[in-house]
């Protein structure tokens, strides 16, 4: 009989497979029917099927893993039955099925087309955050170019913007992090590859926009850290004895502020307003990048 909701995504291997099973789309299911075929090898239905029966089909196709026929059957179902009311659905599971098989611009063009017939869908959140997850997977290495990372910044923050109540957007947000945290990465990388070529002025950018942009990021105490070394290199005393103070009241226990006290230490640059590394903070550490510049 009618499929669960979360059996149309059991077979969901990506990171946001968790979410997926616990938030599928309210009701999307309920019309799936009996399954067709628990054994049987071919997953294809007859070609004069009914929409009902390719709609099932399709979902029994992607409940076994055979998501290339999945996506057949809902893209057959749509072009013979185009007001059907299983259609709308059908072009949403054809963009899922497209997911599942890492076709991730076919789904983002496939999940688009479904947003803009169906704007006011219920399912509309789900088909904002599933374009985003296509963006998301693809996000290359640090090593790498990163617009993919901006583009699954940008369609993330649309879900948290268009839906902030929704399980959707306390996913997003957590990946939002982490894209934040690669940008920030990518950064650094570059940053230090121009202090290594004594392009400091180069290098200054990078680190600067990691404080400024990322502040909330892993990256930010090495930045800062990296910040005092080139201003030390460049001979700006001043800066650097800022930069560290600012290091040393956000990151009191950190690695990066142990380097930059030896190294203004070393440069005869200590003053009262640098604690020793490992000291606590005195009350509520409040951040104060814009002294740093």
């Amino acid at each position: 009989m009618a499929s669960s909701t979360q059996h149309r995504f059991e077979t969901a291997s990506a990171p946001g497979k968790a979410l997926l099973q616990a938030t599928a789309i309210s009701g999307l299911l309920l019309m799936s029917g009996c399954s067709y075929f628990s054994n049987h090898a071919s997953h294809q239905a007859p070609k004069m099927a009914d929409a009902e029966t390719l709609y099932n089909y399709g979902i029994d196709a992607l409940h076994s893993g055979h998501y290339e026929v999945a996506g057949g059957e809902f893209e057959l179902l749509q072009q013979n039955y185009p007001y059907s009311g299983y259609t709308g659905n059908a072009e949403l599971m054809e963009g899922y099925a497209y997911y599942l098989q890492s076709e991730y611009a076919l789904s983002v063009q496939q999940l688009e087309r479904y947003l803009q017939l169906h704007p006011t869908s219920p399912d509309a959140a789900y088909a904002f955050y599933l374009r985003a997850l296509c963006f998301y997977e693809q996000i290359a290495s640090v090593q790498r170019d990163q617009q993919g990372t901006v583009e699954a910044l940008e369609a993330l923050e649309e879900v948290v913007t268009r839906f902030p109540q929704t399980a959707y957007a306390r996913d997003a947000q957590l990946k939002i992090d982490l894209c934040r945290d690669h940008l920030a990465g990518k950064e650094m990388l570059v940053g230090r590859a121009y202090q290594q070529q004594r392009n400091y002025e180069a290098a200054l950018n990078r680190y600067q926009r990691v404080v400024q942009d990322f502040q909330t990021t892993n990256h930010a105490a090495e930045a800062l850290e990296r910040l005092v070394e080139v201003y030390l290199d460049l001979g700006l005393k001043d800066e650097a004895r800022r930069t560290a103070a600012v290091l040393g009241y956000n990151y009191p226990d950190s690695q990066w502020y142990r380097y930059a006290y030896e190294n203004l230490r070393d440069n005869h640059l200590l003053q009262s307003d640098l604690k020793r590394p490992n000291s606590k903070p005195r009350g509520f550490v409040t951040r104060m990048w814009e002294s740093v510049f």
